[in-house]
């Protein structure tokens, strides 16, 4: 008969309690998922940390063990802009990746594209938190990617995405109506809040505050970047909103960026 200390067998005349364990939990197992590395780093001596944009799971970070041992399977697999199919285990907030293969069927980012891809994924790690599905804003990754290896032009293709990203992660106000529930009139001229959208300039309004033509409003709602006055206010316009949003916080590529004349 078990004992409990301090207590002999001939004073106990019932069993010994048991030692309550913690409880556990089922183990998360994820397997075949849609994904994209984002962004890794070392772990330890033989690890990555990898950041990664799954199609239901959001953002995740995954421990890639031994992908940095030179036979390692997922040393040649964990690229970023490469479609993959994942799989990870494990209940704490970094899992353990499990599976990573690489699916195909897309074209490699070179050049200015392939920078113009940095900062896609520098945006995504900044405004997605981690385990927030986003499949439209996924999907769209996907075809903002596409249309980047096809030399699409990087300035409309990257309006776009910036357009979709903040709507999809609830920080963009409708282009179509301004504060007073009313379509933008075309050759009217507006001021953006960052908070309520686009009203007629009043006396006081803030000096950085955009200002923009109706038409540009219009254009925006519609992902038609083809106007050339639409094309220039918006890349003000959406650089403001991204500052804003991001609480000033530099984004690393915004200045290569630039210097390429492309955001």
């Amino acid at each position: 008969m078990a004992t409990t200390e301090g207590a002999s067998p001939a004073s106990s005349t019932s069993p010994a309690p048991r030692k309550r364990r913690a409880p556990s939990g089922p183990v998360n197992r994820v397997l075949e998922q849609p994904g994209f590395v984002l962004h890794s780093y070392a772990y330890r001596e033989t690890s990555l940390i990898v950041d990664v944009l799954t199609r239901d799971h959001g953002r995740i970070a995954l421990v890639a063990k031994g992908a940095k041992r030179p036979h390692s399977a997922l040393r040649g697999v964990l690229h970023t802009f490469q479609p993959l199919s994942l799989g990870w285990s494990g209940r704490a907030e970094m899992r353990t990746l499990t599976r990573a293969e690489w699916v195909g069927g897309m074209l490699p980012l070179v050049g200015d594209a392939l920078v113009c891809g940095f900062y896609v994924n520098e945006l995504l790690v900044r405004f997605c938190a981690r385990e927030d599905p986003h499949p439209t804003l996924f999907q769209h990754y996907l075809v903002t990617l596409a249309r980047l290896a096809h030399d699409e032009p990087a300035v409309l293709v990257l309006r776009s995405f910036e357009r979709m990203l903040l709507r999809e992660t609830g920080y963009a106000v409708a282009f179509s109506v301004n504060v007073a529930s009313e379509p933008p009139v075309a050759d009217a001229w507006y001021v953006f809040d960052p908070e309520r959208g686009a009203r007629l300039p009043r006396a006081g309004d803030p000096d950085v505050w955009p200002r923009v033509l109706g038409q540009t409003l219009i254009d925006m709602e519609a992902d038609d970047y083809n106007r050339p006055r639409t094309l220039s206010q918006s890349k003000i316009l959406m650089r403001f909103l991204l500052n804003h949003h991001l609480g000033g916080a530099p984004l690393n590529t915004r200045q290569i960026m630039i210097d390429l004349q492309k955001l």
